[in-house]
């Protein structure tokens, strides 16, 4: 049935009338008592249970289009003395909605606009990947749980081939084809085995940055942070870093930032700490450089990691992450000023 009703919208769109005969034939067509949008009416009931609130819905919105459609023809038309349809030239032009950004691709393109400010440039990489530059390259021993298959989406029955689940195999194969100095920024998808809920999701985005050079330090990376975190959450956003474990990166640490909505002081939202944890980072681990052919007596650096969805979250209050992946026009409405 939902077939039939595509059909018949599209019919209604297309529809262009050479008469005002036309434009009446549409009406009895179309919306009369016998028409074909009331015949969909009648053949609801026989639509299964599980069915009805989509096949229910799209005929409603079939109805509506074509009553628009019927009085934009009744308005915009008038006849001439000969009897043939003219547009009505002096009725004011139809706007054109304001379409809108996804609040993902908003956070994203204003993460990458804050550190290309600092000279990094964007990566991209493949998201079907190999199992070396996910992990052998970033210094994932055998036995590391994120090689389970509860943790990760396999492909290959081997367990070589794989959906990437972070953006760090991007920088696996910067290191290994580029030289020094480096300085990127690699977004994209990423995938996880993970159960889908409020805080949680199989698919999500990432962004991941890397700064390889002579004298690197971690008082770069932390003033690095510094001034992301001011850029993107105000300019009296304060960050702590505490002391976390990575593979590919030691010493490492979590980031968190001064709470956005109570400022510090504690609220539901930063559950009374005043702090929201943001992103990891940490100095590029000797073992990731060799396995790169970069030598670690010469180079240092650093990498740092970010979910956009958490960002997103933090930066616009939004609760629950599934709103990013149900296209409900009634959420993405709201960022139509953000773009």
């Amino acid at each position: 049935m939902i077939d039939r009703i595509k059909e018949i919208l599209a019919a209604v769109e297309s529809f262009q009338p050479k008469s005002i005969e036309e434009v009446e034939e549409f009406r009895l067509k179309y919306l009369s008592k016998k028409g074909l949008i009331p015949a969909l009416f009648d053949d609801f009931r026989n639509v299964p249970a599980e069915q009805k609130k989509e096949v229910g819905a799209e005929i409603n919105i079939l109805k509506q289009k074509a009553t628009d459609k019927l009085n934009e023809l009744k308005d915009a038309l008038t006849v001439n003395a000969e009897g043939k349809i003219e547009l009505d030239l002096t009725r004011p032009g139809d706007p054109f909605k304001i379409g809108s950004r996804h609040p993902l691709s908003i956070v994203r393109n204003e993460i990458i606009s804050i550190f290309t400010r600092l000279g990094f440039i964007v990566a991209d990489g493949p998201e079907i990947e190999d199992d070396n530059h996910n992990f052998g390259k970033l210094n994932f021993p055998q036995d590391h749980p994120a090689r389970d298959m509860q943790d990760t989406f396999f492909i290959s029955p081997d367990m070589n081939v794989l959906l990437r689940t972070h953006t760090s195999s991007v920088q696996a194969h910067e290191m290994s084809e580029l030289k020094p100095p480096i300085r990127s920024l690699s977004p994209g998808r990423v995938y996880r085995n993970e159960a889908i809920s409020a805080r949680a999701h199989c698919l999500f985005h990432q962004i991941e940055g890397l700064y390889v050079d002579k004298n690197v330090s971690f008082a770069d990376l932390k003033q690095t942070l510094d001034y992301f975190a001011k850029e993107m959450f105000g300019e009296h956003t304060k960050i702590r870093m505490r002391p976390s474990y990575f593979p590919f990166t030691e010493p490492s640490a979590e980031v968190d930032v001064s709470c956005t909505l109570c400022g510090g002081k504690g609220c539901n939202v930063c559950k009374g700490t005043g702090w929201l944890e943001i992103l990891g980072c940490g100095m590029v681990d000797p073992n990731v450089f060799e396995a790169a052919g970069i030598d670690p007596e010469i180079y240092t650096g650093f990498a740092f990691g970010m979910g956009i969805e958490r960002i997103t979250m933090l930066k616009y209050g939004i609760r629950d992450l599934r709103l990013f992946f149900e296209n409900d026009i009634r959420f993405l409405n709201q960022f139509t000023a953000a773009i």
